[in-house]
């Protein structure tokens, strides 16, 4: 009978968490966020279509990451009508808690029970940033996926381990070919196999896996950068490759970075009460102050009884965490990249709990679990459920899906010059054609002559039926005016600014579409038109 029932619990768990996402995933509406709007959506779009020798980074320098991971939520949100679409993706993403619940299995043992695992699923179906970002276009989502199976992999107590570090080395290696912020895994897995019997033998395996699904994931693309614009990570680390399409720095967001050590220890606190500095959207979280608390009393615990009382494959997977941790911390501090970490919390805020009962209570028998012991995971589940609050990307309700029409004079095939950021979304719906260039990204300008400004000036050159056609908000964002002094970069004005036509926008603020002409010819209408004129 035993048997029989855990048979029957994985079905019912995979059931179970694909219906939770998909749940989450309808109530909370459709995806808008700002990068969806930016390049997520143009990133699947230009591989499928093979937009990326046409265009000019209308998803702005992001256009120039990893495409891959992107065509995935592409081909479901045009695959399906809505809200089948968001879904579906959340249907994808609630098999998160299947890989928690997994690795839960592998790293509970003997602990392993109902009350446990379902602890753990329930603290990881609530971690704010996973929850966020179910059923939307974030790659952090699904790239946590591979990363969780790897952890499990390296950190179960089968003696097949060398086989085990070679397929967590694929994982985390494709993962991290996918999305590069995960490298910091990468590293904390290879630091953690330094306590294996036999390291060398293991990170040569890992390393091995890694380094071949990196090649696979991100080679192509990384050739096609340095091809291109002399950099395989372009544009990013141009202090080290020094493409001369790019500035000659690192691009860096540096606004969730912690302001010294103080600051940076109190991060996992921060989140507790809803502080959020490593997020723009608030959020909390108690999971790592969680984790912080039990390691203190695990630690007072061993200092006083004079013994360890965490076997060596926990102290592994401790210091795969907070390596990871502090390497996100100094490399990034965005809380979304944080999420593989978040979602472990789960397993392990229950195996660290249940270690520290264990070391001042003997169990009655081994494997038992008495009910107290259970009523404490319960509970502390239960409180860090209901103390998390997912942040919030940006959705619109499925009653009114985003189904735009574009005016009649839109319709052919035209060059747009976006002056504005985010509009790589709206490339997918011009007409087939087009060409698309964006003269508004101030991060990576434009080099005059260089590679992206060449293909410019011959896109223009040759023209096509739709005409030039400059793109920008009606309304201003942060007071942030449309780059109008770049289209003259090019001789171009705008023609007629009071007859622009209007394609809605995924918000509340449409985009204006005007004509731009040779700037001679453009001058008069031009010299009327400031900031306050498109603020209608």
């Amino acid at each position: 009978m035993a048997l029989a029932r855990k048979q029957l619990a994985t079905p019912l768990v995979i059931a179970g968490s694909a219906a939770a996402g998909a749940i989450y995933a309808y109530l909370a509406g459709e995806d808008i966020n700002w990068d969806w709007q930016n390049y997520h959506e143009y990133a699947g779009y230009a591989l499928l279509h093979g937009r990326f020798d046409v265009d000019v980074a209308p998803g702005g320098f992001q256009s120039y990451l990893n495409p891959l991971i992107y065509v995935l939520p592409y081909v479901v949100r045009h695959g399906l009508a809505a809200p089948w679409w968001g879904i579906a993706l959340g249907a994808l993403h609630g098999l998160t808690l299947v890989i928690v619940y997994w690795v839960a299995r592998m790293l509970l043992g003997r602990m392993a029970n109902a009350a446990t695992l379902a602890a753990a699923v329930v603290i990881a179906a609530l971690s704010p940033m996973a929850l966020s970002e179910v059923g939307t276009s974030f790659a952090d989502i699904l790239t946590a996926m591979p990363i969780l199976a790897a952890i499990g992999l390296m950190f179960s107590d089968d003696e097949q381990r060398g086989r085990r570090f070679v397929l967590a080395g694929l994982l985390i290696g494709a993962a991290t070919g996918l999305k590069l912020t995960n490298a910091i895994f990468l590293v904390g897995a290879g630091v953690s196999l330094l306590l294996v019997a036999q390291p060398l033998r293991a990170m040569i395996g890992f390393a091995g896996g890694s380094a071949l699904a990196g090649i696979v994931t991100a080679g192509p693309w990384a050739l096609k950068m340095a091809r291109d614009f002399g950099s395989p990570l372009y544009p990013f680390y141009n202090s080290i490759f020094r493409s001369p399409e790019a500035p000659l720095v690192s691009i860096a967001d540096t606004r969730f970075m912690p302001h010294g050590v103080l600051d940076a220890l109190a991060y996992p606190f921060y989140w507790v009460i809803g502080k959020h500095p490593s997020s723009e959207e608030p959020f909390r979280d108690p999971r790592f102050a969680t984790l912080i608390v039990l390691l203190i009393a695990l630690v007072v615990t061993g200092l006083w009884q004079k013994r360890e009382v965490l076997p060596l494959r926990d102290r592994r997977l401790i210091i795969f965490f907070w390596v990871s941790y502090v390497l996100w911390l100094l490399a990034f501090s965005i809380q979304r990249y944080l999420m593989p970490l978040e979602l472990l919390s789960a397993p392990l805020i229950l195996l660290l709990l249940l270690r520290l009962i264990e070391a001042w209570r003997e169990p009655v028998s081994p494997g038992a679990t008495s009910g107290r012991v259970q009523g404490a995971v319960i509970a502390v589940a239960l409180l860090i459920a209901l103390t998390s609050m997912p942040t919030d990307w940006m959705r619109r309700p499925w009653s009114d899906p985003y189904r735009p029409q574009l005016a009649q004079a839109l319709q052919q095939p035209a060059t747009f010059l976006l002056l504005h950021k985010p509009l790589g979304y709206i490339v997918s719906l011009l007409p087939e054609g087009s060409r698309v260039y964006q003269l508004s990204e101030v991060v990576v300008p434009i080099v005059p002559g260089g590679v992206r400004d060449r293909r410019i000036r011959a896109g223009l050159s040759d023209a096509l039926p739709g005409g030039v056609w400059a793109l920008y908000f009606s309304k201003y964002r942060d007071d942030n005016p449309p780059r109008l002094e770049a289209l003259a970069d090019y001789d171009l004005g705008i023609d007629d600014p009071d007859h622009c036509e209007r394609i809605p926008a995924v918000d509340s603020i449409d985009i204006l579409a005007c004509r731009a002409t040779p700037r001679g010819a453009a001058a008069a209408s031009t010299a009327g038109l400031k900031p306050s004129s498109s603020t209608d």
